[in-house]
């Protein structure tokens, strides 16, 4: 073979709260992604850029500091790689690192190849001195314009981007750039003629022919599957490929993810099997001169590189990278919503503490937090308190001009509801209205989602379409976007605007029976659309989409919902009514109908009153119920009764740990709230204990309530299986 390929996992261990960094034999990747290259050197540093977490290739990674180098060697963590760059960066031998890692040091002599080649770089200042000869061979050798830029020009955040396009006309005018090869899928036995292409330095001609006719269309895929983006975009993005080839042009698919249908050869006409970075798509575009990008079907990666491929004069289809920066960007946001009399919730982006403290003075708690760039756990969060909040800034590295934190008011017990749509030059063709389960602080990820919804206002509903007519308009919306809303007492404000497909339109398409991005891409493609029936939308059934979580893989970790996603995975299920469509999706994605007893630990007064009817369905069903002391006394005041469970740091039973792990309850409800540490703890130990016990556990209050009352109403025999067709 004349090339090498390099896999690459891709944690998220900064999503959970607790959970341990330590990787083994138990499996904690979300995803992966694929580099094809020509080196060694080439495909680790593209296969690091890939992943998507920041870094930059083996060597010009920022704020990474490790406090034991040593350990963090000897004991493999998700940041593995980046411990040996630093170790090399300081000087530890090969055999040193060899030792502490049990690695082969042909791999450890070839990362050192790495940073021998940027401490060449470094001693120079202008990409101009830099000779042809070395520009060339970091480029052999994966490192990126990026890079050459860091190390060379040594630029500084707010610079990069200029100083990039710097060293990359130099070193065109070189006459370094990259070829187009063809993978060899017989091993040169006989001619290849496979459409699987990556580009390399380490090449002296293209390996195929380019039309240059304006008939191909670039879709740009979505990268890694990651917690945030998984399959729903890979089913975007194949689905605006087929539709551009059904409509006789030639698609052209960027991705680098293995798992996924976009990078089956035949799914398009040309695959690039090859980085989704701002440097790497224009050298494509450059050679393949497409008639105009798709950014809109593979999530946030393509949507952040809309306004840089225009400014570089690129055609983006769909809706103008101008709008997709006024969606994008907050106070531009803001002001259009302002200007067009919608509400929103209040928030403020400041840059010192004094700030903040004085802005949640003045709106209240709780509030969300969004600092710009945190060192470790998540990175948004729900605070109900000064403590709390102190903690949070704590853990942001920095909160300055550069690492502004943004402070939005958090509005509670609010519906959080949805709209899916394409829209036309600004008028929406077609749109589906979901609403969520749980109340607005879970995020949309993470939330179950009922489509139709089947509980909001009349009222609502109508103010919800007016206002995404609006802004489509003001957008001048070409294509599909996605807007979120809160909703409390028929007030309605607007939390954000995707101009891009959304992690829930595979869901909606599938029980409207109507392929949005099919229609989404005809329209960005200038194809006339016929707007479907009204009588699509009146759906005579239901349709939920459920999460599902990994939290048996991932130890320590809280198994607890927030404003940070934390699920892996989702389910869809139909059914006639809301109650057999919910039964469903959670039997999907592993809960069981209890048959002994029920733990109930209902947290806040709100949660309690909340699942008071969840509480008597079970006794009337003939369950028995064990509570902790503050529900067991608020369930025998509503005269129902429950036996006390006691606290796992009481020593007395019942004990809640011990009914958990003697399988005398097959059903935990434990809501958190946010009081006593030692009562955070204790919640903190019973959820933890129900995952390790494999006990199914719920931790929303709406959701719990939901649940029950689904298996105490309907039996399982009671559920309709049924084909999709035949809904």
């Amino acid at each position: 073979l004349d090339y090498i390929v390099c896999k690459i996992p891709r944690w998220d261990l900064n999503k959970f709260e607790g959970v341990s960094h330590q990787i083994g034999s138990s499996m904690k990747s979300v995803g992966e992604v694929m580099a094809i290259g020509r080196t060694f050197e080439e495909v680790i540093q593209k296969g690091l850029r890939m992943i998507g977490q920041g870094m930059h290739g083996f060597t010009g990674n920022r704020n990474l500091c490790f406090d034991d180098i040593e350990k963090e060697l000897a004991e493999p963590t998700d940041m593995r790689i980046f411990s040996i760059a630093e170790a090399l960066e300081k000087g530890f031998p090969v055999d040193k690192i060899h030792d502490l890692t049990k690695i082969d040091k042909w791999f450890i002599y070839k990362l050192k190849n790495i940073i021998n080649i940027k401490n060449e770089l470094c001693r120079y200042d202008k990409i101009e001195d830099v000779p042809a000869e070395l520009i060339l061979k970091s480029k052999i050798n994966g490192f990126s314009d990026f890079q050459l830029a860091r190390h060379v020009l040594k630029s500084e955040p707010e610079n990069i981007n200029n100083d990039m396009m710097k060293v990359r006309s130099y070193r065109k005018s070189l006459g370094i750039v990259p070829f187009v090869k063809q993978i060899d899928t017989l091993a040169a036995e006989y001619p290849a003629l496979t459409n699987y292409l990556y580009l390399t330095y380490s090449a002296s001609e293209h390996d195929v022919s380019f039309d240059r006719d304006g008939r191909s269309i670039v879709v740009l895929g979505s990268g890694p599957y990651r917690i945030g983006s998984s399959v729903e975009f890979d089913w975007c993005s194949v689905n605006a490929v087929e539709t551009i080839r059904k409509e006789g042009y030639r698609s052209v698919m960027i991705n680098y993810n293995p798992e996924t249908v976009s990078t089956d050869y035949d799914t398009c006409d040309r695959l690039y099997f090859d980085e989704l970075t701002f440097e790497r798509i224009l050298d494509i575009t450059e050679v393949e001169a497409p008639g105009g990008v798709i950014v809109s079907v593979g999530g946030q990666i393509p949507n952040n590189l809309a306004m840089r491929l225009y400014n570089e004069k690129i055609p983006v289809l769909g809706t103008s990278p101008v709008s997709i920066d006024r969606a994008e960007n907050r106070h531009k946001f803001s002001s259009m919503c302002d200007s067009l009399s919608i509400d929103q919730p209040k928030w403020k982006e400041l840059s010192s503490v004094d700030d903040i403290m004085e802005f949640v003075d003045r709106i209240g708690f709780p509030v969300l937090i969004r600092p710009s760039y945190v060192l470790s756990g998540a990175a948004m969060n729900v605070v109900s308190n000064k403590n709390e909040l102190t903690h949070y800034l704590d853990l942001a590295a920095q909160v300055s001009k550069q690492y502004p934190v943004v402070v939005t008011e958090f509005i509670e017990n609010a519906k959080e509801i949805e709209i899916d749509a394409v829209a036309d030059r600004g008028e929406i063709i077609a749109y589906a209205i979901s609403e969520h389960v749980e109340f607005a602080g879970v995020h949309s990820g993470d939330a179950t989602m009922v489509f139709p919804a089947q509980k909001i206002y009349f009222e609502t509903a109508r103010r919800i379409k007016r206002i995404s007519r609006l802004i489509a308009k003001e957008l001048d919306i070409t294509g599909p976007f996605n807007i979120q809303f809160l909703a409390k007492d028929n007030e309605i404000k607007v939390i954000e605007c995707n101009l891009r497909a959304s992690r829930s339109m595979p869901f909606v398409s599938k029980v409207l029976k109507t392929n949005l991005i099919n229609l989404a891409t005809k329209i960005m493609l200038g194809l006339p659309v016929e707007k479907p029936h009204k009588s699509v939308f009146d759906l005579d059934y239901v349709g939920v989409k459920a999460p599902q979580f990994s939290f048996s893989r991932l130890a320590k970790a809280d198994p607890v919902l927030g404003v940070d996603m934390a699920s892996t995975g989702e389910v869809g299920c139909i059914g006639e009514g809301f109650y057999e469509a919910i039964l469903k999706a959670m039997f999907s994605v592993g809960y069981r109908v209890p048959e002994k007893s029920i733990l109930l630990s209902t947290g806040p007064a709100r949660s309690k009153v909340e699942l008071l009817n969840s509480a008597r369905a079970l006794i009337q069903r003939g369950h028995k119920l064990y509570a902790t002391r503050g529900t067991r006394q608020f369930l025998n005041n509503a005269g129902i009764e429950a036996e006390i469970a006691y606290w796992p740091d009481e020593k007395k039973a019942p004990n809640t740990v011990e009914l958990i792990k003697s399988r005398e309850v097959d059903l935990v409800v434990n809501i958190p709230k946010n009081l006593s540490p030692s009562e955070l703890n204790n919640d903190y130990i019973i959820r933890r204990s129900a995952v390790d016990f494999n006990v199914p556990l719920l931790t929303n209050a709406r959701l719990a309530s939901a649940f029950i009352l689904a298996f105490c109403r309907l039996k399982t025999e009671d559920l309709a299986i049924k084909s999709w067709d035949m809904y």
